[in-house]
């Protein structure tokens, strides 16, 4: 009798296993078609029966001789736990973190700095053709270079990983290998200050999370630009998605941004007494983890070097002061105490320390801005209604203006940065580097892990297109012999996020409602995909939570907060306040910017049949969900998005009831709709045909006049 490799005696298999997720058996016993079970010994010497199913047998394990290959495609068997094995031979008997995957470099984070990163290491990699030396992130890096200068095509390294695994530092070292290999000689120095420009990134987009002590918490991608000679001579940056919510909220064990515990640890400086700080521990938006020190990491030593390198990149003492200044204002900002007075007032003692600190460095008006924290203002067309806030609401005021100041710094700091890194003639070539944040799963996961996450869905998606989808189109297009690798493929997550009436969609139009809340957004997900999409979950003992299977991982998200930070408000009246400050910088960051309201701004003409209303919040009205959904420039770098048909395929039923969560977000809406004054007509097509069209009439003062097509 004939029996196939998996089926006879003798052969080494790999069986699931709680403890080591896979472990090696060899089969003592023929295995005969109906057999139920598998009759397998352990390295260790058990023997044990385990249960099969005929149309999924066991994987079979590698020969010995390729056992620890530095190539994962030079592997007989390409699967979990042969990679999984190879890894663990290479990082655990070998001491080595690096294996090519073929043109990919898979990299274990040893969790401590090892000796392999030298300038001597980089020269060896020079010129290397990629193979040639061990697998190394210089070798990448080189690799890069070497296309670059060679077909003169730009070229891209992405880094990406979950959270902890080292793709901050990876980024890092690529940088450095560019800095290395191109250096001019010129006096500029201009490699020096595209290094520079890593260390301020990290002060004011890092902090220690549970994963790790130092996780990006923003996404960034450097376009480093090469002149003919293909030596650096400036570069770029672009930023994505900072996770504000940590300037105001940190979980257990976590830290808030390291640059506020450099800060604090430089207090008892003299340059810094006019700040008024004091330790980390003294400030609610510092101390909320619990975790104020990180071990081995010394804050007031981290400080020096921060000032070295805005001081590198030309950004000297008179914009460094300006930017603590707005750092220890929003520590302040923290520890504003809000009084309840009643269950619907709150109010703010005009004594208080802190709030006059935080007035006093922002050259605002403190009685004001005690007003204005408790209280909000309704505009109608007939009238301005003042509404008192209740002691959460007011205490959520106070910290959406404390996310709003640090997210525009952190834009003023990365625009000062590219500023520094910008360079007189033509750039020929470049190499962009996307370190993206990783796939994120805690005890607690809430919109920004959802973002985050939602990005990496994204990521994976390019990979799957690289990796299998163009390769294996390649190998069929030349018609050569291949069996087609079935891999996973994640578009229907994808499409469950970000499809029409999608999560995302349905987040937002939550958002437009008057009284929208997220247990109302959580049950009309409960309603749409439970029982309907394999891959959301209600959880079994929870009624605030849903479950997504990501191609990473199950993660569990709380509901509570989405809508707040998807709106990502703060109200009119605060942000006239800072307008009016003396201190340029803070009155810059909140000076009226054009914003559109349309994700199809660049196609279709705004236009009005009378002058437009002021609409509170006008500028802050985009929502975080539609950022992440119609402007994904992330996915753009990636090419992975694809393309939405021509306008009249976008104008879906959905978007017409967005416009009514529109109308009903109006507090004056009655009165709206019965002033016929303030109607137009709209005329859009619900199909491509261009006969089927319905007519509305929409109030001028919503600018919806995009909606009629160019």
């Amino acid at each position: 009798m004939h029996f196939s490799p998996i089926k006879r005696k003798g052969t080494v298999v790999w069986i699931p296993d709680n403890e080591e997720v896979w472990q090696s058996a060899e089969i003592t016993k023929n295995y005969k078609a109906g057999d139920r079970f598998l009759l397998v010994q352990l390295e260790d010497g058990t023997e044990l029966s385990y249960p099969v199913d005929p149309a999924a047998l066991p994987p079979l394990r590698n020969p010995d001789i390729l056992v620890g290959e530095n190539d994962l495609t030079a592997l007989s068997y390409l699967h979990e736990p042969a990679v999984l094995h190879n890894l663990k031979i290479r990082f655990v008997e070998s001491k080595l973190i690096y294996t090519y995957s073929g043109i990919i470099l898979v990299a274990i984070n040893p969790y401590k700095q090892l000796p392999i990163y030298g300038d001597a290491i980089i020269h060896a990699y020079s010129g290397q053709n990629m193979g040639d030396m061990d697998p190394h992130i210089f070798a990448v890096a080189e690799e890069a270079y070497k296309q670059m200068a060679r077909n003169n095509k730009n070229q891209s390294i992405i880094v990406s990983g979950e959270s902890g695994a080292g793709k901050t530092v990876s980024a890092r070292y690529t940088m450095r290998y560019f800095a290395t290999v191109s250096k001019s000689s010129s006096k500029a120095h201009v490699e020096d200050k595209v290094l520079a420009s890593n260390p301020i990134t990290e002060a004011v987009g890092n902090a220690k999370t549970t994963r790790n002590d130092n996780s990006s918490r923003f996404g960034k991608y450097t376009e480093i630009s090469f002149d003919r000679s293909y030596q650096i001579i400036g570069a770029n940056m672009r930023t994505y998605l900072l996770e504000k919510s940590r300037v105001v909220f940190q979980s257990e064990n976590e830290r808030n941004y390291h640059i506020f515990y450099q800060l604090c640890a430089s207090a008892m400086q003299p340059e810094y007494a006019h700040l008024k700080l004091g330790s980390a521990e003294e400030f609610n938006y510092t101390r909320m983890g619990g975790s104020t020190v990180i071990e081995g990491v010394d804050d007031r030593a981290n400080m020096v070097e921060t000032q070295k390198t805005f001081a590198l990149l030309g950004l000297k003492g008179d914009f460094q002061m300006d930017v603590f200044k707005m750092l220890a204002a929003i520590l302040h900002l923290g520890n504003v105490e809000i009084a309840a007075v009643g269950d619907e007032r709150s109010s703010i003692s005009s004594e208080d320390k802190h709030l006059s600190i935080f007035c006093e460095l922002l050259d605002l008006n403190c009685d004001k801005m005690a007003r204005w924290l408790c209280h909000r203002k309704i505009v109608t067309t007939s009238e301005t209604v003042i509404k008192p806030m209740t002691r959460a609401q007011a205490a959520n005021a106070r910290d959406a203006l404390a996310k709003k100041i640090y997210s525009h710094l952190f834009d003023f700091i990365v625009e000062r940065i590219n500023q520094a890194l910008q360079f007189p003639g033509k750039q020929h070539t470049f190499i962009g580097v996307l370190d993206i944040y990783g796939f994120e799963t805690f005890d607690v996961n809430s919109f920004e892990q959802f973002c985050i996450n939602y990005a990496n869905e994204k990521l994976q998606q390019q990979f799957n297109l690289h990796v299998f989808k163009l390769e294996q189109e390649e190998y069929m297009k030349e018609d050569i012999p291949w069996t087609l690798i079935d891999f996973y493929d994640n578009q229907p997550v994808i499409d469950l996020i970000e499809a029409k009436m999608g999560i995302l969609e349905l987040l937002d139009e939550e958002c437009l409602l008057p009284h929208g809340k997220d247990e109302n957004w959580l049950q009309k997900l409960y309603n749409n995909f439970v029982n309907k999409n394999a891959l959301f979950e209600k959880p079994r003992m929870s009624n605030t939570s849903f479950i997504i299977q990501h191609f990473a991982d199950k993660v569990e998200y709380k509901c509570e907060g989405f809508l707040e930070k998807n709106r990502d408000t703060v109200h009119e009246v605060l942000v006239e306040i800072l307008k009016e400050s003396k201190f340029h910088l803070c009155a810059n960051f909140f000076q009226d910017s054009p914003v559109s309201i349309s994700p199809f701004s660049s196609t279709i003409n705004i236009k009005s049949a009378r002058p437009a209303l002021k609409s509170p919040n006008k500028q802050l009205r985009t929502t975080v969900g539609s950022k992440v959904l119609h402007k994904p420039q992330i996915v753009k770098i990636l090419n992975s998005y694809t393309p939405i048909d021509d306008f009249e395929k976008r104008v879906t039923p959905s978007f017409v009831r967005k416009v009514q969560g529109m109308l009903n977000n109006r507090e004056d809406v009655p009165q709206l709709m019965l002033d016929t004054k303030h109607l137009f007509q709209v005329t859009f097509p619900f199909t491509p045909s261009p006969h089927a069209l319905e007519l509305i009439q929409v109030p001028s003062s919503f600018k919806l006049g995009f909606l009629t097509r160019v």
